[in-house]
C-alpha cells in the first residue's frame, strides 16, 4: 500500500486511488511534489515510471486529475498536459465517462512512432546500420556456439524459400526478417531476441525499399548463406565476420542508391 505524501489522506473513491495512496520504497520518491520548471514533462515521466513498476497497471483507471494534482503538488492543468503527452505516444488512452487508462507496454507500441520518424530521416537509417554492425555480428558469434539442429534446419528452410523467390523474381522480405529472428533465437537469450524483434520492426520499410535495388536480393542471399555455413562449422568468428560483411554490403548498396535518384530494379 502507498502512504499519502506529507501525511495527507485521500478519499478512497476507487481501488486505483487506494493503491496509489500509500507509497513505499522507490515509489515514495516518485510520488512527491514536483519542483522542476518543466512540470508537465516531469509529471509524464513520473506516471510512466509508476506504470512500469506496476503501481498503475494496464486496465485499471488512473487516479483522477484532482488526486494526481494533489499528490504531485501541481495544477490540474499540468496533469492534463502530462496525460495528453502520454496519450500522444500511445502509453495511455482516455475513455469517455470512464477515465484515463494505462495501455499494455509492447514493442510494437513503442517502436511504431520511431519507425515512422525513421522513414523520413536518412541520417537515422545510417545510424541504424551502425547499430546493426555492432549488434548482429555478436549475435551470429553466439549463435554459432548455441544453435541446435532445429535452428539450423529452420535457417536452411528460410534460405531455400528465399532462393526460390529470388528465381521467381518475388520479394523475400518476410524470409529476410525471419532469418535474423531465428538467428537471434539460436542464442537462447531472450533479451537478444527482443532487441532483434525491435530491429526487425524498424527495418521493415528500409528492407522493402532496399530489396528493390539491383543486386540487393542476390547479395542478401549470399550473405545469409555465408552466415549459415559458418554456423554449421561452429565457427564463431567466421559467423561474426560473415554477418559483418553482409551488413557492410547492404550499406554499400544503400550508398549507391543515394547517389542514383532512380536506381534500376531487378
Amino acid at each position: 500500500m502507498i502512504e499519502p505524501v506529507d501525511n495527507e489522506t485521500i478519499p478512497p473513491e476507487r481501488n486505483a486511488v487506494k493503491r496509489f495512496a500509500q507509497p513505499s520504497g522507490d515509489q515514495s520518491r516518485l510520488i512527491t511534489p514536483i519542483k522542476k520548471t518543466r512540470i508537465a514533462e516531469e509529471v509524464a515521466d513520473r506516471i510512466r515510471e509508476l506504470m512500469l513498476d506496476g503501481t498503475f497497471p494496464p486496465g485499471d483507471p488512473l487516479p483522477s486529475e484532482r488526486h494526481l494534482a494533489e499528490r504531485f503538488g501541481v495544477s490540474r492543468g499540468s496533469i492534463r498536459d502530462a496525460l495528453r503527452t502520454l496519450e500522444t505516444i500511445g502509453l495511455v488512452e482516455t475513455r469517455h465517462g470512464q477515465g484515463t487508462f494505462p495501455l499494455e507496454l509492447s514493442v510494437d507500441r513503442l517502436v511504431a512512432p520511431l519507425a515512422s520518424v525513421m522513414s523520413y530521416r536518412a541520417d537515422l537509417q545510417d545510424e541504424l546500420l551502425d547499430v546493426r554492425r555492432m549488434f548482429e555480428p555478436a549475435v551470429a558469434r553466439v549463435a554459432a556456439l548455441r544453435a541446435t539442429d532445429e535452428d539450423l534446419a529452420d535457417l536452411q528452410r528460410i534460405l531455400d524459400a528465399q532462393r526460390q523467390k529470388l528465381k521467381m523474381g518475388q520479394s523475400a522480405i518476410s524470409e529476410d526478417t525471419a532469418f535474423h529472428a531465428i538467428l537471434a533465437r539460436a542464442t537462447r537469450n531472450r533479451v537478444i531476441m527482443s532487441i532483434m524483434a525491435t530491429l526487425n520492426d524498424l527495418l521493415v520499410e528500409s528492407r522493402t525499399n532496399s530489396l528493390l535495388q539491383k543486386g540487393r536480393p542476390g547479395r542478401s542471399m549470399d550473405g545469409h548463406e555465408a552466415v549459415v555455413a559458418a554456423l554449421r562449422r561452429r565457427d564463431a568468428e567466421g559467423a561474426s565476420q560473415a554477418m559483418y560483411n553482409h551488413i557492410d554490403q547492404i550499406a554499400d548498396l544503400q550508398l549507391d542508391a543515394k547517389k542514383s535518384p532512380h536506381p534500376p530494379k531487378e
